[in-house]
């Protein structure tokens, strides 16, 4: 059940997210890479495969829009840190150290996580170096992937082994996008990825722009994540975070900024007349003690945005439904209960957040003539009795649900099992990869 062809999936609760509160029992039909019929009844082609859905939700794959998967082997060792000295003192020392390898094997890690919990496609920031080892194990392993290599050409706590000169920096990237920009069947895109404004010379950032603009890449940064961040870059620039960023052309729908927690007043507006996408992390700022963004006023102003789990090493999981839990009930401190409905925030698992990552219109409904990404949930004594499918998934589901992955037309997952890869195998080249750069970094 591992190629294209076609492909029913049949006898499901079909939450196909084209109106909040749409949801009935019947059936989806893919072909190729697309999805042909959905409907209650959808007659089966001779030689189509089955998947069986009868008794599950079957919904929009789910889309995160803001991961590390290169940080994967840090996971468990980047405790208690605030942002800045967890850079400083953890990550970029992990970064620094990583062999090509290495990365293959934290690339590795990182997707079949996000694969065996039911994210289908994510946005991904690499490191500076041997960012083609992640490209090539999402395109072994099946994912949509839309990645790019780090930038960073500056900053007082960076390791000599991650600072590039500005130039070579860019030209790897464009060596990169040249590559793997529209891979895999378009299944793979590229995205220009300056690290952040405390790391990139105006020179590096505006080149990013450049580099984006006249190749078609989307750009991703960081802004406006951590207090003291957002003090600095101020103080280095007159500005908030996010409106120098716009002042230097990272704003607009090609361009995705993770976390926006400290954003002063006219940056909401600024975002949403931009069209700028916004990657919502909740699980990562929590752990980093970096605060809480307010979603309901992003959704408020208009803004775009999407979830993501941000990297395992300030986060411990990639799991979509953990950031869902969270963007559903958190913001009900500030704003009071039910501040953001369990079916926006599955919008924003699925369609809002491939819309964020330049997918709009054709990713994240479950709808003809749209990519055939999905996931089958299998039910939870936390669903019952059940009721309300957006209720039950972001408050009631985990990666323990997933029973059935498809991405671009392809069973990647069935009844949980992975079937793009030995999984005991990609543990096994984790631990050990884990344990060689303990041993070179002098830290467990």
């Amino acid at each position: 059940m591992g190629a294209q062809g076609t492909l029913l999936i049949r006898g499901g609760t079909v939450v196909p997210m084209t109106e909040p509160g749409r949801f009935f029992t019947g059936d989806v039909l893919v072909q190729g890479n697309r999805i042909a019929a959905v409907g209650p009844s959808v007659p089966c082609p001779p030689g189509a495969q089955l998947l069986d859905a009868s008794g599950m939700l079957v919904l929009p794959g789910f889309v995160q829009t803001h991961v590390h998967l290169v940080q994967a082997l840090a996971r468990h060792r980047a405790e208690g840190l605030a942002l800045l000295d967890w850079l400083a003192q953890r990550i970029w020392p992990y970064e620094a150290a990583l062999s090509a390898g290495e990365v293959a094997a934290a690339a590795s890690l990182g997707i079949v996580e996000l694969l065996t919990s039911g994210t289908t496609a994510a946005l991904d920031m690499g490191t500076v170096r041997h960012h083609h080892a992640v490209f090539e194990a999402a395109a072994a392993l099946g994912i949509r992937l839309v990645s790019g290599k780090c930038h960073m050409d500056r900053g007082e706590r960076v390791p000599a082994g991650l600072l590039e000169d500005t130039e070579a920096s860019l030209a790897a990237a464009e060596a990169l996008g040249a590559k793997w920009h529209g891979a895999c069947g378009d299944r793979l895109r590229y995205a220009v990825a300056p690290r952040f404004v405390l790391s990139c010379s105006r020179e590096l950032l505006t080149g990013c722009v450049a580099l984006a603009r006249a190749r078609g890449f989307l750009l991703h940064t960081h802004a406006s994540e951590n207090r003291e961040e957002t003090a600095l870059v101020r103080s280095l620039t007159g500005q908030g975070n996010v409106a120098f960023l716009a002042e230097l052309g990272l704003g607009g729908k090609d361009t995705v900024l993770a976390h926006c927690v400290h954003l002063e007043d006219e940056e909401y507006t600024l975002l949403a007349r931009q069209g700028t996408g916004v990657a919502h992390c909740p699980g990562a700022n929590l752990k980093l003690a970096s605060g809480i963004a307010d979603l309901p006023r992003l959704l408020a102003h208009g803004v775009r945005v999407g979830l993501g789990a941000d990297g395992p090493p300030c986060n411990n999981r990639l799991s979509i439904f953990h950031e869902m839990a969270l963007a559903g009930t958190l913001h009900n401190l500030r704003h009071g209960p039910g501040a953001v409905s369990p079916w926006t925030v599955l919008e924003l698992a699925t369609w809002r957040g491939a819309e964020v990552l330049g997918y709009g219109g054709e990713l994240g409904k479950l709808a003809p003539g749209f990519l055939a990404d999905l996931v089958v949930l299998a039910p939870s004594w936390s669903w019952e009795p059940w009721g309300d499918p957006a209720t039950m998934v972001v408050f009631g589901a985990g990666a323990e649900s997933v029973r059935h992955v498809v991405v671009d037309g392809r069973a990647v997952v069935v009844d949980g099992q992975l079937r793009t890869a030995d999984v005991a195998e990609v543990r096994k080249q984790a631990r050990a990869a884990a344990a060689a750069l303990e041993r070179r970094l002098g830290f467990a």
